[in-house]
C-alpha cells in the first residue's frame, strides 16, 4: 500500500495536468527595464512574462509529468534575448561532472533552450547550462533527428548566471541577437526547452515528446510568438586574430633536428545578411585541437576520425550530410590532412579559406566554401584548391531537397611532373606502356532527398552522385535509398546502395573504395521494445540485422547476420548481447596485423565465422562508472578475444579521470598471426574554474609501436578568447625512447567591430 499511494497521487496529478502539445504557444514581450543576471527573478519583465510550465517526462517514461517541475520564461531588449529557468528540486547533491564549456550532456544536471529562428522546423541553435553554471552551445540541423543533428562545436559569446537554492536552482541566460542568425520579419520561431535531472535519471521537456525522439526535435516543439517588434538584425563583424609558436624536436633523424616557429593569422565572421554569414580564415592554425583517440583497426576499411577544427564545423550539415555512409562526397578532413606513401597522416598547411553559409529565406539555404592549401613537395603534392557548393530547398514540414558540388583542383601540374608530384592522387600507378598522365582535378555532383512525416515516425532519404576526373569516363556513379519507421515499440529500417568501380570522391569518404572493385549492397535492422512492469527494467526486447555486399558481377563479398537482445535499466545502465555470423570473400591480399612477419590471406579466399558479444554501460549517475564490451569467437581462420571499454571516475565538478582500453588476443594458425594487441588511453581532465582547464592524455598502442603524450592547458581569459599551452611527445615503447616532441602556445582574441 505504501508503494501504491505515491503512484496513485502521481496518476491523479497527470490526469489533471495540462499537456503542452506540438505547436504550443509561448509569448515573448519586450522588457521595459534592465535585466540583471543574478539568479533572482525580481524584475518586472519576469513577473509579466509568459510561463512555459507543465513539463512532461521523456525518459524513463513519456506518459507522466515530471515529479520536479521546471518553468521557463523569456523576454528581450534591443541587444539580448533573455531566458530564465526555475528548476524545482530538493537539496540532494547535483550530478555535475565538469565546469568546462561544451560539457557532456548525458552526465550533468542541466537545462536547455532550443530554438529555430528560421521557423523551418529544420535548423536552429541550442544553449545549455548545468546546475553548477557550466555552459554548452551549438547548432541544430535535420530537425533534431539523428546522431549528428546537434553540433556542439559552434561557439559564440553569451552570458549566464546560475544560483542554487535549497528547493530549486535558477538559471538566467543572456544571448546577444548578434550571436546568431535570424530575420526580423519572421514573427514566430520554433522553440522548446528540456531538462535532464541526472541524479534521478529523469528527462523532461516543455512540449510532450515521445520517448523514441530527442527532446530537442522540432517535430515536437512549440512556437515562440513575438508580441513586440523583433530588433532589426544588424551587420555583425567579428575578427579573431591569433598568434602561435613553439619549439619542435625530431629525434628519429641523425643528427637530431630542432626548430622553432612563430606564425600569425586570423578568422573573421561577417554577417552578410540577417541570416547569411561569411567566414574567412587566413593561415589557420589548429595546434590547440585535441588529439584523435587512437584505435586498433583490424578491419580492411579506413576509420573515419571526426572533424574537430572549428572553421569546418559551423553549418556543417550543409556540407557534410551529402550522400550516405557508404559514399560521402565531402569529408572536411581531406583538406589539410593527407596520407603519405607509407599511409601515415600528415598535415598540409592551409593558406586561406572562405565560407558563405546560411538561409536565403524560409525555404532555401546556401553553402559555399573555398580552401587553398600550400604546395608540399616532400609529400608529392602541388598546391590544391577545394570548392564545395550546396543549395537546399525545404518543402512540406521537415523535408528537403539539396544539390552539392565538390571540386578539387591541383594547380600547376604538367605531364612531365610525375617525379616531382608523385602522390597517388595525382599520378596513379600506370602500365609501362602507358604514359603517366596527371589527375589534375576531381569533381563530384550529388543530389539528396529527405522526406519526413510530421510526427517523425516515417523517414526516407536517398542520394545519387557522379564523379569526374581525368582517369575515368564510365562507371562513376553511386547512390543509395533508406527507409525507417520508429514508434514507441518498433524501430525498423531498410537501405540499399551501390558504388560503381570508378566512383572517385577524393574529398569525400568512401570506406569501401580501397576494398571493393565496385559494390552493391543492402542492409536492414529491426528492434522491438517491451516496457515491463518492473522497478528496475525500463525496456527490453530483441533486435536483428543483416548486411550484404556484392561485387558488380554479383559475387557475394561480405555478409553479416546479427541477432541480439537489449535491456535498458531505469538507473541509466544498459546491456546488449549479440550473436553474429560473418562471411568474407577477400578482394585483395590482407593481414589484420599488417606485419611483414606474418602470412597474408589471399585474394579470393573465403572465410566464415561466428562471434558472441556483450556490451554493458553501468549507471552513469555514479561517480565511478564504466563501459565494458566483450567479444569472442572466430576471426578468419582462427579466433579473437576482444575486451574494450572505458573506466570513469569523477570528483565533481573539478576532476575527471578516465581509462580507455582495447585488448585483442588474436590467435591465427599457420604463421598468419598470433598477437596480443593492447591500446591504453588514460586521461586526466581538471577544470580549476569555469575559465581554466587542463587535459592530460596518454595513449599506448603496441600495434603502431607508439606511446603518445598530449597535455593541454586552456585559459578562457575573456568570452570566446583563449590562451593555450600544448605539449606533445611520441615515444618508442621499448626503453621509453623519445621520437619527437613539441611545445606550442596559441593566443586568440575575439574582437567585435
Amino acid at each position: 500500500m505504501k508503494c501504491l499511494l505515491p503512484l496513485a497521487i502521481l496518476l491523479l496529478f497527470s490526469i489533471g495536468h495540462a499537456q503542452n502539445l506540438p505547436g504550443a504557444k509561448l509569448k515573448i514581450k519586450k522588457s521595459q527595464g534592465e535585466i540583471v543576471l543574478d539568479g533572482v527573478l525580481d524584475e518586472q519583465a519576469w513577473k509579466e512574462a509568459d510561463v512555459a510550465d507543465n513539463w512532461y517526462q521523456n525518459f524513463p517514461v513519456d506518459s507522466l509529468p515530471s515529479p520536479f517541475q521546471t518553468e521557463a520564461r523569456m523576454t528581450f531588449n534591443d541587444e539580448f534575448v533573455y531566458v530564465a529557468f526555475v528548476c524545482f528540486d530538493d537539496d540532494s547533491p547535483d550530478v555535475v561532472s565538469t565546469l568546462r564549456r561544451d560539457f557532456n550532456y548525458p552526465l550533468n544536471d542541466n537545462v536547455s533552450f532550443i530554438f529555430g529562428p528560421y521557423n523551418d522546423r529544420l535548423n536552429g541553435y541550442f544553449f545549455n547550462v548545468t546546475a553548477a553554471g557550466a555552459k554548452r552551445d551549438g547548432t541544430l540541423s535535420s530537425g533534431g533527428v539523428g546522431e549528428n543533428a546537434f553540433n556542439i562545436y559552434w561557439d559564440n559569446k553569451w552570458y549566464s548566471k546560475v544560483v542554487r537554492y535549497k528547493d530549486k536552482w535558477i538559471a538566467e541566460l543572456a544571448i546577444p541577437f548578434k550571436s546568431f542568425k535570424y530575420k526580423s520579419d519572421v514573427k514566430e520561431w520554433n522553440v522548446t526547452f528540456d531538462r535532464l535531472d541526472k541524479k534521478r535519471n529523469i528527462k523532461s521537456a516543455w512540449v510532450k515528446t515521445p520517448r523514441q525522439f530527442y527532446t530537442g526535435t522540432f517535430a515536437y516543439a512549440g512556437q515562440l510568438v513575438w508580441e513586440d517588434p523583433i530588433p532589426k538584425a544588424k551587420t555583425n563583424i567579428s575578427i579573431i586574430p591569433f598568434v602561435s609558436g613553439g619549439g619542435f624536436q625530431d629525434r628519429e633523424v641523425d643528427p637530431v633536428s630542432s626548430s622553432t616557429e612563430l606564425q600569425t593569422g586570423f578568422d573573421a565572421k561577417i554577417g552578410v545578411t540577417p541570416s547569411m554569414s561569411l567566414d574567412l580564415t587566413v593561415n589557420p592554425d589548429f595546434s590547440q585541437i585535441e588529439v584523435d583517440e587512437q584505435i586498433l583497426n583490424l578491419s580492411r576499411f579506413e576509420f573515419q576520425f571526426p572533424e574537430r577544427r572549428q572553421f569546418f564545423l559551423e553549418n556543417t550539415d550543409l556540407f557534410a550530410n551529402a550522400g550516405f555512409e557508404s559514399a560521402r562526397p565531402f569529408f572536411s578532413r581531406r583538406i589539410g590532412i593527407v596520407q603519405d606513401t607509407a599511409g601515415i597522416s600528415q598535415k598540409v598547411p592551409i593558406l586561406y579559406g572562405a565560407r558563405l553559409s546560411g538561409s536565403i529565406n524560409e525555404k532555401w539555404r546556401l553553402g559555399l566554401m573555398n580552401m587553398q592549401t600550400k604546395k608540399m613537395l616532400e609529400l608529392g603534392l602541388p598546391a590544391q584548391n577545394y570548392t564545395v557548393a550546396t543549395v537546399q530547398r525545404r518543402f512540406w514540414q521537415q523535408s528537403s531537397f539539396s544539390m552539392t558540388f565538390v571540386n578539387k583542383e591541383s594547380l600547376g601540374v604538367s605531364e612531365g611532373d610525375s617525379l616531382k608530384y608523385y602522390h597517388p592522387s595525382i599520378f596513379a600507378k600506370a602500365d609501362l606502356e602507358e604514359r603517366l598522365k596527371p589527375n589534375t582535378y576531381n569533381r563530384v555532383i550529388d543530389v539528396d532527398l529527405v522526406l519526413r512525416s510530421k510526427d517523425n515516425k516515417w523517414y526516407h532519404s536517398s542520394f545519387l552522385a557522379q564523379s569526374f576526373d581525368t582517369r575515368n569516363e564510365s562507371k562513376t556513379m553511386s547512390g543509395s535509398a533508406f527507409f525507417q519507421y520508429s514508434d514507441r515499440n518498433l524501430n525498423a529500417n531498410f537501405g540499399a546502395f551501390f558504388v560503381n568501380e570508378n566512383f572517385n570522391a577524393e574529398v569525400g569518404f568512401v570506406p569501401g573504395s580501397t576494398v571493393y572493385p565496385g559494390q552493391i549492397g543492402y542492409y536492414s535492422e529491426v528492434a522491438y521494445k517491451i516496457f515491463p512492469n518492473s522497478n528496475s527494467i525500463l525496456s527490453t526486447g530483441p533486435q536483428a540485422g543483416i548486411n550484404n555486399i556484392f561485387l558488380p558481377n554479383g559475387t557475394l563479398a561480405d555478409r553479416e547476420y546479427t541477432i541480439g537482445y537489449a535491456l535498458d535499466f531505469k538507473n541509466s545502465a544498459n546491456l546488449t548481447i549479440d550473436y553474429k555470423n560473418i562471411f568474407q570473400k577477400l578482394t585483395f591480399d590482407f593481414n589484420p596485423v599488417n606485419d611483414i612477419l606474418y602470412r597474408k590471406f589471399l585474394e579470393g579466399e573465403e572465410f566464415q565465422w561466428n562471434t558472441i558479444s556483450a556490451i554493458y554501460q553501468s549507471n552513469t549517475t555514479r561517480k565511478f562508472n564504466f563501459l565494458l564490451n566483450v567479444t569472442y569467437g572466430g576471426f578468419y581462420n582462427g579466433t579473437n578475444l576482444n575486451l574494450g571499454g572505458e573506466l570513469n571516475m569523477r570528483f565533481q565538478p573539478y576532476v575527471n579521470i578516465a581509462m580507455r582500453f582495447d585488448y585483442n588476443n588474436l590467435k591465427l594458425p599457420d604463421d598468419y598471426g598470433d598477437e596480443e594487441l593492447i591500446l591504453l588511453g588514460p586521461k586526466l581532465d581538471i577544470t580549476f574554474t569555469d575559465k581554466l582547464f587542463f587535459t592530460g592524455f596518454y595513449q599506448y598502442n603496441n600495434l603502431s609501436d607508439n606511446m603518445n603524450l598530449n597535455a593541454r592547458l586552456q585559459w578562457r581569459y575573456k568570452p570566446a578568447s583563449d590562451f593555450f599551452i600544448v605539449y606533445t611527445e611520441n615515444y618508442f615503447p621499448t626503453g621509453f625512447v623519445s621520437k619527437n616532441r613539441a611545445l606550442i602556445f596559441k593566443l586568440t582574441y575575439w574582437l567585435n567591430l
